[in-house]
């Protein structure tokens, strides 16, 4: 892994370290932000339901203007501002407690998000060249190891206070805005960037293969998704509670900061693109498979002793192991194929756009989601969610496969700059 990483263009890693601190500084906070909001704010469970919710919209719903910034302006100007208005949505999250400044401190850390995710991912693109499968993949496990190790570094600073755990996150920002500075280099691709706005969105907008593939890709993220919304219900209804919900995440990490870059090298030397996400795909979607067998199966009541406890806890490990490397296989090649569906052309607002259709179809799916857990529990159908998640993996499935059939997924060659080191 270390390896890897050194052999990177310097860019590249400091890429690679803004992505595991932005992982650590979400992880070390986020958990701890609803219970914040609810028991030391006072605030009702609308009010925690919608400050979370805008942040995630103002994310999602504006990555489309992040990614388009990036292409006009230049890659690190976006990504400066997205820290800039991250520190301070986080520090405010520690220094506020009034209704409207928390709702501002939402909108500000969502949009920072808008801002530097998709500058972030087509600069790295469009920096790693012919190895940018291989920069996906680190960009992943940077992820990962800051998803496990934000936690833990949370917990031990919620000792002291939640005050201590938001600024300390902001500060996480204002080191990476100091190293951006020094250490990134301006970059600005003119030359495939369309002149105006309009041309950008009609090019993303014209292009069918980007737009079936985009959406066919939803899979993704719903299914990982689910790692945090029907994983912990059914994990609960089966033990009879979520303490561990903490270890199943631990897994997922510690699987793919140690696999994912050789199960990225195993798909490179044997499949296509498209195969690797397919494959990848279809792992994540037989992920939830043994919670259907579980809910068939396995008796309503908890299990005493500690082999009832692991025998009712084996639905959730069977779908963390399935969903895990099922996304190792499937994400470095799902962003791979994003800029090279553009023609290497406007990077940020195809990513933008993918990831504005990614976040919208995730929060719609999460709450039609929602919906078939309740009717699950109304009807006694313990079946249904996962019948339901099966179903739209599947379908999403079909589509990779139907484009790569009809050739609008083919591989094209990554443009090399002279002079650029791979």
């Amino acid at each position: 892994m270390w390896r890897a990483f050194a052999s990177q263009t310097r860019v590249v890693q400091v890429l690679l370290v803004n992505e595991l601190t932005l992982s650590l500084s979400v992880a070390m906070l986020f958990p701890y932000l609803a219970t914040y909001f609810s028991d030391d704010l006072g605030f009702a469970a609308w009010m925690v339901g919608l400050a979370l919710g805008l942040r995630a919209m103002s994310q999602q719903g504006l990555s489309v203007v992040g990614g388009t910034l990036a292409d006009r302006l230049g890659y690190k100007p976006v990504i400066i501002a997205g820290l800039v208005l991250r520190a301070l949505g986080f520090a405010l999250f520690g220094l506020v407690s009034g209704f409207v400044w928390v709702l501002l401190a939402s909108v500000l850390s969502g949009f920072a998000g808008a801002l530097f995710s998709p500058a972030l991912r087509a600069y790295l693109a469009v920096e790693s060249h012919d190895r940018r499968t291989e920069a996906f993949a680190l960009s992943n496990v940077a992820w990962q190891i800051g998803t496990l190790a934000g936690p833990l570094l949370g917990v031990v600073l919620l000792s002291f206070d939640f005050q201590v755990v938001a600024l300390t996150s902001a500060s996480c920002f204002i080191g990476l805005i100091l190293l951006q500075l020094r250490y990134l280099p301006p970059r600005h691709d003119r030359r495939n960037v369309s002149a105006t706005v309009r041309g950008s969105w009609g090019e993303v907008l014209r292009n069918r293969a980007f737009l079936l593939f985009a959406f066919s890709a939803l899979a993704y993220p719903l299914l990982w998704n689910q790692i945090y919304l029907s994983l912990p219900l059914e994990v609960e209804r089966l033990t009879g509670s979520g303490t561990a919900l903490g270890l199943l995440f631990a897994l997922s990490s510690v699987i793919s900061i140690v696999g994912q870059l050789p199960a990225t090298a195993y798909c490179q030397a044997r499949w296509t693109p498209a195969a690797a996400i397919a494959i990848g795909l279809a792992l994540m979607t037989l992920a939830w498979l043994p919670p259907l067998l579980g809910s068939v199966w396995l008796p309503q009541e908890v299990a005493a002793g500690w082999a009832g406890y692991l025998l009712d806890l084996s639905p959730g490990i069977g779908a963390v192991l399935l969903l895990t490397v099922g996304s190792a296989v499937a994400y470095p090649f799902l962003m791979e194929s994003i800029p090279r569906l553009g023609n290497n052309r406007n990077t940020g607002a195809y990513f933008g756009f993918f990831w504005t259709i990614a976040g919208i179809g995730t929060i719609v799916s999460n709450t039609l989601t929602g919906v078939l857990f309740d009717i699950r529990d109304r009807l006694g159908i313990p079946a249904l969610p996962w019948i339901a998640l099966l179903g739209v993996g599947s379908l999403c499935i079909s589509g990779i496969l139907l484009l790569e059939r009809s050739g609008r997924l083919a591989t094209t060659a990554v443009p090399r700059e002279q002079g650029v080191a791979p």
